[in-house]
């Protein structure tokens, strides 16, 4: 049994996480912005606490008794970015790892592992042809600078001897909430496709397997450094328009044209009209069983009853 503590923990992965984990026998505390509200959506043997992510406060009392820590608070990037936007994007990501870290410092007790979350933004935006590991070398841009800062704060975990991993996390697909939820709206409608000419690759991941992958990162002392959270099986944006299509039954050759995401996302678009070919070789290696390695089982095991 272990005693883990989650920031972020009322997310859409967060949950699925703390569900997990108690399955096992496992003990949660969830840090949340709203512990009042938080507290409605779990069971009671869920410790709830109140932080607010960048700034230190009463929430550090709970390392006190934790095995395991495990990050995932952030900002959603999937938005138009105004400066401010960028902003917070960088606080909730890099200010929040550094002062959890301190705060694992300056702790008398300190967990063994701190496995936070990253992302494959990590590599940019990369040819369809280029496949990229853990070994790659980080891209250029917005996105693959802040995780860049992100992963290198949350570095400062093994200087206090801690194992730390850093889950790149690709595009998540999951039921009631992540990607899926906006992809799905234009099918409903009909009016579903791919992103432009639907070339670019998106590397995806199920709900199940991110959990899976953490849970893994937790038990495992072989798994250190950066892990990447993506299926063996990336798709192109035609690819997962035409699954998302089949088992919704549902057209799905009406393309969303890349100017138009531009015009409503600005530089933010990127996230749809570019691409990057993602492979999990470490979890591989490791031995990581996938529960969801292809996609159009994956996508039935979300959309089947659509």
């Amino acid at each position: 049994m272990k005693n883990v503590l989650i920031s972020g923990g009322s997310g859409f992965i967060g949950r699925r996480l703390a569900q997990e984990l108690l399955a096992r026998g496992d003990r949660v505390t969830v840090l949340t912005r709203d512990a009042a509200r938080a507290r409605r959506h779990f069971p009671e043997r869920v410790r709830c606490a109140a932080w607010t992510p960048g700034k230190e406060g009463a929430w550090v009392e709970e390392l006190a008794t934790v095995d395991a820590v495990v990050h995932l608070a952030g900002e959603p990037v999937a938005q138009r970015w105004s400066e401010a936007v960028k902003d917070r994007i960088v606080k909730s990501r890099v200010d929040s790892t550094r002062v959890l870290v301190e705060a694992i410092g300056k702790s008398a007790h300190k967990p063994s592992v701190f496995v936070c979350a990253s992302a494959t933004g990590y590599y940019g935006p990369r040819p369809a042809d280029v496949t990229l590991d853990e070994g790659s070398e980080p891209g250029q841009g917005f996105l693959a600078d802040v995780v860049k800062r992100w992963e290198e704060a949350a570095r400062g975990a093994e200087a206090l001897g801690l194992r730390t991993v850093e889950v790149r996390i690709g595009v998540v697909l999951g039921e009631g909430g992540g990607a899926i939820e906006k992809m799905i709206i234009p099918f409903k409608l009909f009016g579903g496709g791919p992103v432009g000419d639907g070339k670019q690759v998106v590397s995806w991941i199920h709900r199940d397997d991110v959990v899976g992958m953490i849970l893994f990162a937790l038990d495992d002392d072989r798994v250190k450094g950066p892990l990447n959270a993506v299926s063996p099986n990336p798709a192109t944006s035609a690819e997962l328009a035409h699954g998302i299509g089949a088992v919704m039954n549902r057209p799905s050759w009406i393309s969303a044209p890349t100017f138009a995401l531009k015009l409503a996302m600005g530089e933010a678009a990127e996230i749809l009209t570019t691409g990057q070919r993602v492979y999990p070789k470490k979890a591989v290696e490791l031995g990581y069983e996938f529960r969801h390695a292809r996609l159009v089982p994956a996508l039935e095991s979300i959309l089947g009853d659509r």
